[in-house]
């Protein structure tokens, strides 16, 4: 019978040991409630409690990636689209993490929600869609402004995926469209500008040196040449059958006079 009771002293005992002693992480900390008065916080390392009389409640102050859920949002300019993001958030202060807040995982994560929906509220679709860095530090500072009183910093939010309606995304392939044909006639028009004023710098010179004439003739001729055609066909400058044709006309006026 005294071996039972010695048995039965030295489980209680332990366990009343087990209880006692606890071991917190480099990244954890522990909030200790005596007879449910906050004491304090204790960790990393060691820490000894006080059987039934001490409670602790551990807070992990690792950085937490938490993804907020997609949100219906209606932008500035009517158009419905579906957005989701990230955020990365940590505990600064455990304490305030335990006390100011029920459940503060909980509370981020509506915080976030609704924040995601009453900011991408307030912008238009182009700027949802070309300013992503903007909209994130924007989202960011409105987040941790809310949070920060509960001992949470939000370092970073990121908005994953916009999904827009279908017949937006055909109008939006249809304004892309549009901007590429835009661009390749603005394109086309610049290099009909540019080579009007070379041919017109080429004409400049030309009428200043009538011999550059003949020999852009002569590298025609060659370049003609060099090419297999069966029948070559060139024109020939009405200087060289001129004193021709004034000696005919010359020859057949002669006779005509008394």
């Amino acid at each position: 019978m005294f071996s039972y009771s010695l048995v039965a002293v030295v489980i209680f005992g332990i366990l009343i040991l087990s209880s006692a002693i606890k071991v917190l992480r480099e990244y954890e900390r522990g909030v200790i409630f005596r007879l449910g008065r906050s004491i304090g916080m204790k960790g990393p390392g060691l820490i000894f409690l006080i059987p039934i009389v001490d409670k602790m409640v551990k807070i992990p102050l690792r950085t937490v990636a938490m993804e907020v859920p997609q949100q219906d949002v209606i932008t500035r300019d009517n158009v419905s689209v579906k957005v989701n993001a990230v955020i990365y958030f940590r505990v600064l202060d455990a304490t305030r993490a335990v006390l100011d807040v029920e459940n503060y995982l909980y509370a981020t994560s509506q915080i976030a929600q609704t924040t995601l929906r009453s900011t991408l509220g307030e912008s238009d679709l182009d700027e949802l869609l070309s300013n992503r860095d903007k909209i994130n530090k924007q989202l960011q500072q409105v987040i941790d402004g809310h949070t920060e009183p509960w001992g949470i910093k939000v370092s970073t939010v990121e908005v994953k995926n916009v999904d827009l309606p279908q017949d937006m995304q055909r109008a939006i392939a249809r304004q892309a469209e549009a901007e590429r044909e835009r661009r390749a006639k603005v394109i086309n028009a610049d290099g009909e500008f540019q080579a009007s004023q070379k041919l017109a710098e080429a004409a400049a010179v030309i009428a200043r040196q009538p011999l550059a004439m003949q020999l852009r003739y002569l590298q025609t001729l060659a370049e003609i040449a060099t090419e297999n055609n069966s029948t070559t066909i060139f024109p020939v400058p009405i200087d060289l059958i001129e004193p021709l044709l004034r000696a005919r006309r010359a020859a057949e006026v002669g006779p005509a006079q008394p």
